[in-house]
């Protein structure tokens, strides 16, 4: 995968989708312009829990990324990306947590208003 762009924004995700998807308590992700983001060697297969289609390598298995239908944004997981090269912002869907994490970043009930939501947080 290349990647032509720097990060438009990167959380840790809480919710059930991305922790079914990910067989994971929570997620990081870093979300960049669609048109940044390339596969430059072998094919990926794309599924979706609910309606979020999510790529992966149908050799290995390895989550790739999630592209939001109607809008030039893809997630990708964290674990794809360089080392050192995830730096996350905030958490989002905290109310959906089963694992919460005790951090200095900010930690969503949902999604932060630049996103569409609240300033509603949580405290654990």
């Amino acid at each position: 995968m290349r990647i032509s762009a720097e990060p438009i924004s990167a959380f840790y995700c809480h919710c059930a989708d991305c922790r079914a998807a990910n067989g994971a308590a929570y997620v990081g992700v870093a979300l960049y312009p669609s048109s940044a983001v390339e596969v430059v060697a072998g094919t990926v297969a794309t599924y979706a829990i609910r309606n979020l289609p999510r790529s992966f390598c149908p050799s290995c298995g390895a989550r790739m990324f999630a592209r939001v239908p109607d809008d030039d944004i893809t997630g990708i997981v964290a674990e794809r990306l360089p080392e050192g090269a995830f730096h996350a912002d905030f958490h989002v869907h905290c109310r959906e947590a089963i694992a919460p994490v005790r951090d200095a970043l900010p930690h969503y009930e949902a999604l932060p208003p630049a996103f569409g939501g609240d300033e509603r947080t949580v405290d654990w």
